[in-house]
């Protein structure tokens, strides 16, 4: 496992650092307004989907692998919904921000 502080890309690092400590502040602080989303292949809405599936269900990423410089991730995701499952995650970055990220089974 790749430790959060040394993940490649600084927006992805904050991203990930978000969702594991459960901050909601955090997590949008580093999308665009408007960042849009898809899980495996549906697009969703990123405050909806975040909620459900990160939030109130105690999501966390434990990162395996990166590529394209840090911008895109497999991981171990896990939440008391769907338990634990390998996952791919892939993310824009513009200005700073992420205005889109995907994820879905790996």
């Amino acid at each position: 496992m790749i430790p959060v502080d040394q993940l490649s890309d600084p927006v992805v690092r904050a991203f990930v650092t978000a969702v594991n400590a459960g901050d909601r502040t955090a997590f949008r602080a580093v999308l665009t307004p408007g960042a849009t989303m898809s899980d495996d292949g549906s697009d969703r809405d990123v405050d909806d989907w975040a909620e459900r599936e990160i939030f109130s269900s105690g999501g966390h990423m434990d990162v395996e692998s990166e590529a394209d410089g840090g911008r895109s991730l497999v991981a171990d995701y896990r939440n008391d919904t769907w338990g634990e499952m390998r996952t791919a995650w892939r993310f824009s970055v513009s200005d700073g921000h992420i205005d889109r990220f995907e994820t879905g089974q790996a």
